[in-house]
């Protein structure tokens, strides 16, 4: 738990850093998935769609939570048990450090280094419970679909900072904290949750959000919505509030 005594919260100023699903103006994709489908339920005579003469809008929708907009996901996203992000409990709100940073690169790609988190080491042990890691400075991931292009991913060995930290929740802009082709060894994923050895059922990873370019680097205060599904990973909504020390 934080201490919020010292600070100041701009609650009037919200800052949504989600894409949502389905908005064929504003959208990210990944995992060799098409675009989600969103169309009125048909039965019969019955169409689903006020323009169609029915009395209310009546949509299904298909989708993965994985593959379309922004999602958070479980530790059960690597585990053989089922563990659905409905049964987690996270904070209203959770004090939130937004990094921004230039990945590196090595060899083919790019890549996230732990000398990109040094600065934040100064703010000491346990100092925040969420990170916001943008990399999309000029919003070049908006209608974008990430398949077969190698994206920017997390080196492992930035767990050792992060868990001194005290990440709790881990947001980034990205479809994966790990290298797109691996041969399934997710090496952050597996390092994040201390998975199979020490499983942090309470963290969260949460992928493909979108700072808006506006937005600096520095503390928030977060509002980390998240959609009860009963599975491994779900359609979620951070937001965040501006924060100030005093």
């Amino acid at each position: 738990m934080q201490n919020w005594i010292n600070w100041t919260v701009n609650w009037g100023d919200p800052i949504d850093i989600s894409v949502e699903i389905g908005n064929p103006n504003r959208w990210m994709r990944a995992w060799y998935q098409e675009a989600p489908k969103i169309s009125p339920v048909v039965m019969g005579d019955f169409v689903g769609s006020v323009e169609s003469g029915a009395g209310v809008n009546f949509n299904n929708v298909f989708f993965n939570p994985h593959a379309h907009g922004t999602h958070t996901e479980t530790y059960g996203h690597i585990t053989k048990g089922f563990h659905p992000i409905s049964a987690l409990r996270i904070p209203i709100v959770l004090k939130t450090y937004l990094i921004q940073i230039k990945p590196a690169i090595k060899g083919d790609d790019l890549v996230i280094l732990p000398e990109h988190f040094e600065k934040l080491r100064a703010f000491g042990p346990g100092s925040m419970e969420a990170l916001v890691i943008q990399t999309d400075l000029e919003q070049n991931n908006i209608n974008k679909d990430f398949s077969d292009s190698n994206p920017p991913y997390l080196d492992a060995t930035c767990i050792e900072l992060m868990d001194i930290l005290g990440v709790q929740h881990l947001l980034i802009d990205l479809p994966s904290v790990d290298r797109e082709q691996d041969e399934g060894k997710l090496a952050f994923h597996h390092a994040f949750w201390k998975v199979p050895s020490n499983p942090q059922k309470n963290k969260t990873i949460t992928e493909m959000v979108s700072v808006p370019k506006n937005v600096q680097e520095g503390w928030y205060a977060m509002n980390l919505q998240v959609a009860s599904f009963h599975n491994d990973a779900a359609p979620s909504r951070p937001v965040l509030y501006k924060m100030e020390s005093i």
